[in-house]
């Protein structure tokens, strides 16, 4: 039986809501995940880099840089571009969610829409944890 540790995964969580980001944090780090939290983009763009997450959490609408700016940077910057990125948004329009498929997000989760255990399932699945 394998009984080496497994290295936690990454998870750095972009949302500028703080009863949001401690609610999904609790629970992230209840499910094992080493878990970063930043409250803009343009601190996003920095910890991607710095932290190497495994998976970012994205919210669209934040102060500075927007998701969808974040997210286009991310995969067009050679460090980071095959990261996984998943949106977490209040934006439900099919316009919104086309146009973050466009930009390459790995998926796209509408606030209102989810539970927390369904963005977790996510997380795991895009990470092969599933």
């Amino acid at each position: 039986m394998d009984t080496t540790p497994t290295k936690q995964k990454r998870i750095l969580m972009v949302e500028d809501d703080d009863a949001l980001a401690n609610v999904y944090t609790t629970r992230l780090l209840a499910e094992n995940f080493d878990v970063r939290r930043v409250s803009n983009g343009e601190e996003a763009l920095s910890a991607a880099l710095t932290y190497k997450p495994d998976l970012v959490l994205l919210d669209v609408m934040m102060p500075k840089v927007s998701g969808f700016d974040v997210l286009d940077i991310l995969r067009n910057t050679p460090e980071t571009a095959s990261l996984k990125i998943v949106m977490l948004t209040a934006l439900s329009q099919d316009s919104d969610k086309d146009h973050a498929n466009q930009l390459g997000a790995d998926d796209y989760m509408v606030k209102s829409q989810v539970v927390i255990a369904d963005v977790v399932d996510r997380i795991k699945y895009h990470l092969d944890l599933a």
